[in-house]
């Protein structure tokens, strides 16, 4: 095998300006491979990043304004989702599917004070069961409970921006808010938690028990949208059926037309999740088709150039099978060639390739864009994962392989007698 690469090295040598070229071509093909791999994995990993943010076998459901007429009402009524409309939701109609049920007040613009600093916040009511389906992360302190509901007790969870800009400019520390009175308008509140702010959430808004909301806020038991988890519908036709069932409900509960789209709004996250991967998995595959494309012009190139080396060493051949050498030992030396030419370069263009994902990740994926709510990453880690480069290793082979296939048979089919009249 030593002297089988040897003899790789000395024609290669002898050739350096058109393998240099025909490796470029290789590392060129691969290195686009990569670099398209992992931008396509840093843009689909920034629009999945909202989903990671909840369980996706969830819902979400809001009141809308009726576009139709029925029941003698006309179109353009408002439909307020209200605490019957919980209690339809957790009943025995969706039992089999809907698990957890975290009614939402609406937002309310507050202005906060704590001491002498104050801050303006959006002020919200929610349910334990908020914490679970919205998978938030409490860094201090603890979350809304039980008790904390049936006793309607004015505690307080605020985001970690908002904590932030109480704590500007005095001694005071994230963990020193716990336990502190906070104001909001007339109203008092006590810290009890801070929650770990991301792109989603701005990290400026002061969570408080639903049933505190209800009983300063709304008195007349309005909710502002109604959240919760299920089970048990595995595709797309299945969540799609079941969302028209339930939105059927609770429109004819409020006289609406059970056809009217508008009469209520409901964001099902498991069929966007599951479009979500339908579309990465479309996008990936095209990534892969452009960067295979993109490749296939390097292997032509080392293909070509091995069938002009078995040209120019027609002469060599013929004197090896005269000494001995089996139309076997030809062909390795060609497919051999070829292969360590093509994963050589190949690797380089990997690198290289890994490399530049790394420069975006450092660059383009430390920009955000403001869409208003929130914000998001252009890209989110543009990487390529280690079964990407085996795949890639193992392309290179095959590749390789395939380059050298063609002139490796035409070599090895090359008659001694003819070979050694060759010039």
């Amino acid at each position: 095998m030593r002297d089988l690469f040897k003899e790789i090295w000395s024609t290669v040598s002898n050739n350096k300006l058109r393998t240099a070229l025909t490796g470029f071509a290789v590392s060129w093909g691969i290195f686009l491979l990569i670099c398209l791999l992992g931008a396509g994995n840093g843009i689909m990993n920034s629009f999945a990043g909202s989903e990671r943010d909840f369980v996706s076998n969830s819902m979400q459901v809001w009141g809308g304004i009726t576009s139709k007429p029925y029941a003698g009402y006309k179109e353009g009524r408002s439909v307020d989702l209200d605490e019957t409309d919980v209690l339809i939701t957790g009943g025995e109609q969706f039992r089999d599917h809907i698990d957890l049920v975290a009614p939402l007040s609406g937002s309310r613009s507050v202005f906060v004070s704590l001491g002498s600093v104050s801050a303006s916040a959006y002020l919200s009511g929610v349910t334990p069961g908020y914490r679970d389906i919205n998978k938030i992360i409490v860094r201090k302190g603890r979350f809304i409970n039980s008790l904390d509901m049936r006793q309607k007790r004015k505690m307080a969870i605020i985001g970690s921006n908002l904590a932030k800009a109480l704590t500007e400019g005095t001694h005071l520390t994230e963990e020193d808010l716990i336990g502190k009175t906070l104001r909001a308008g007339e109203t008092a509140f006590r810290i009890v938690g801070i929650l770990q702010a991301d792109e989603s959430r701005m990290g400026n808004e002061i969570l408080i028990p639903f049933s505190t909301m209800q009983a300063l806020y709304s008195p007349g038991k309005k909710v502002g949208s109604i959240l919760f988890s299920f089970h048990g519908l595995e595709s797309i036709e299945e969540s799609q059926a079941f969302e028209k069932e339930y939105g059927e409900r609770i429109k004819s509960r409020h006289d609406a037309d059970p056809t009217d789209e508008r009469a209520i709004w409901i964001w099902n996250r498991y069929t966007q999740n599951l479009q979500m991967e339908k579309g990465q998995s479309i996008l990936r595959t095209f990534l892969w088709i452009l960067g295979l494309l993109t490749l296939i012009s390097g292997i032509v190139g080392v293909s070509n150039i091995m069938l002009i080396s078995v040209k120019e060493r027609t002469h060599e051949f013929g004197i090896r099978k005269a000494i001995g050498a089996s139309p076997k030992d030809i062909l390795k030396l060609i497919i051999t060639e070829s292969v360590t030419i093509t994963a050589v370069f190949g690797y380089i263009g990997m690198i290289l390739g890994m490399l530049a994902c790394e420069i975006m990740d450092k660059t383009i994926g430390q920009k955000a864009v403001d869409v208003g709510f929130t914000q998001i990453h252009i890209m989110e880690n543009p990487m390529v994962g280690i079964d990407v480069a085996i795949e890639a290793t193992l392309l290179l082979i095959i590749a390789g392989t395939i380059a050298g296939l063609a002139p490796a048979r035409k070599a090895s089919k090359v008659r001694p007698i003819e070979a050694l009249r060759a010039e």
